[in-house]
């Protein structure tokens, strides 16, 4: 299975005042979306001992191929992007699944466990659920942020093994190089990203120990300055990593990038304020003919806003990754 030659326009050209990592970036959680989708049918799909995935299904009247959707960190089903890309599969004709990664959005309640970038193995879950569907004729995904580094790390790690209903992935603003990208968040020019970050994460370690009390350690919360410092006290000892260092290594897609084998979009831009993808990641996607990594000079992370006067709307990287998909599960004649 070959990716295409041609996967729509590649060229990003945003009005002068968008050509800013840190403006784009901002102005996506204020830009109106339009987001019309039918009401959802939710799916709970049991993963490990108290917790299970929900999953917000739109499904056609008729057999289609699916959308199967990952949000990024502290986010849900709900976040602009998630809409807005499950509605332009749903115009399309597709079916379009929307994914809380386990805890997150309306799922966290039940749920008796934090999530963390690696966890694939919830993602093949969902996909073996997918493909089982019989109104399902294939099956793409589409991560952004943290879901797009788990999007990549499920597809190199299964390889040619994938499920063959499974035909394409497509990915923006990955962080699939973790740990780069985590200093990268706590550089001066991105605390307000970071702290924005670090304030959800400790509610939610707070909730979930109200909820679940199994010995968070709640005690050391104030002396977490950083992510690094999050993943070290929280996320490493909680999923038996060593560190954070040693999480960031073995949770990263960064490792399996040369194994993926089926036709992947790679989205990201070169101002992104906190992403960074290194020069090994970089040679790694150029050697895999199966991955079209593009990058852009400008969008942010998971913006890519453009004027509504270049015959399409807003969302310039989301109406590429429907390009894409389209491109590979519904072949010209």
């Amino acid at each position: 299975m070959d990716i295409p030659a041609s996967c729509g326009e590649w060229a990003y050209a945003p009005p002068r005042w968008l050509r800013s990592g840190h403006v784009n970036t901002i102005a996506s959680f204020f830009w109106r979306r339009r987001a019309e989708l039918p009401p959802p049918r939710n799916e709970r799909l049991p993963v490990a001992p108290g917790v299970e995935l929900l999953l917000r299904c739109h499904w056609q009247a008729a057999p289609a191929p699916a959308l199967l959707l990952l949000h990024g960190l502290e986010g849900d089903s709900d976040v602009g992007y998630m809409r807005t890309m499950a509605a332009k599969a749903w115009r399309r004709g597709w079916h379009a699944i929307r994914m809380n990664v386990r805890g997150c959005g309306d799922s966290e309640p039940g749920c008796e466990t934090l999530y963390n970038s690696g966890l694939s193995g919830d993602l093949a879950r969902a996909v073996e659920w997918a493909v089982a569907q019989a109104q399902v004729t294939g099956l793409a995904l589409c991560g952004f942020s943290m879901g797009g580094n788990t999007v990549l790390k499920y597809l190199g790690e299964q390889g040619a093994g994938a499920p063959a209903a499974l035909r394409a992935g497509a990915v923006v603003s990955a962080c699939l190089d973790l740990a780069a990208s985590a200093d990268a968040l706590h550089r001066p020019a991105c605390r307000i990203y970071e702290a924005r970050f670090l304030r959800r994460l400790r509610d939610r370690v707070r909730r979930l120990d109200a909820w679940h009390p199994d010995g968070l350690p709640l005690h050391r919360l104030r002396g977490i300055r950083s992510i690094r410092d999050f993943d070290d006290v929280v996320i490493a000892p909680r999923f038996g990593y060593r560190d954070a260092a040693d999480y960031y290594h073995r949770a990263s897609a960064a490792r399996v990038l040369e194994r993926i084998a089926r036709p992947t979009l790679v989205l990201h831009a070169e101002d992104d304020p906190f992403i960074v993808v290194t020069a090994d990641s970089r040679r790694a996607m150029a050697a895999n003919p199966r991955i079209e990594f593009v990058a852009t000079r400008y969008g942010g992370h998971c913006a890519f806003l453009q004027p509504n006067t270049q015959g399409e709307d807003s969302f310039w990287a989301e109406n590429r990754v429907m390009d894409f998909c389209a491109r590979i599960l519904l072949p010209m004649p």
